[in-house]
């Protein structure tokens, strides 16, 4: 299986600083346990997954060990991502998780 993957550092531009964030976009859920395992095998606090969906995305946060219900800075880098890499051209990204809708 070959899929995207990104690791940002929120908060900064220097490389090395600030908060790093896996971020891994899909076109549709992968399993709970292959999500888990590709946040323990990248081994960063916590790893986004998101999912394209109604003009939105919907996304899901683990760290290593657990799924957890919201991670700001892997939020935003999932943005940055978006943003910079995946060609969304939108002034807003809406995020609907666990948490409710982050945008």
């Amino acid at each position: 299986m070959t899929l995207p993957f990104f690791q940002v550092n929120a908060f900064t531009d220097p490389l090395f600083g600030g908060n790093p964030a896996g971020v891994c976009p899909l076109d549709s859920w992968l399993q709970d346990d292959t999500m888990q395992k590709i946040a323990m095998e990248n081994n960063v606090s916590e790893t986004a997954f998101f999912v394209k969906k109604d003009g939105g995305f919907h996304i899901r946060w683990f760290t290593p060990k657990v799924e957890v219900n919201l991670c700001g800075h892997a939020t935003l880098a999932s943005a940055h991502v978006i943003f910079n890499y995946l060609g969304y051209t939108g002034e807003m990204i809406t995020f609907e998780s666990r948490s409710g809708l982050l945008n």
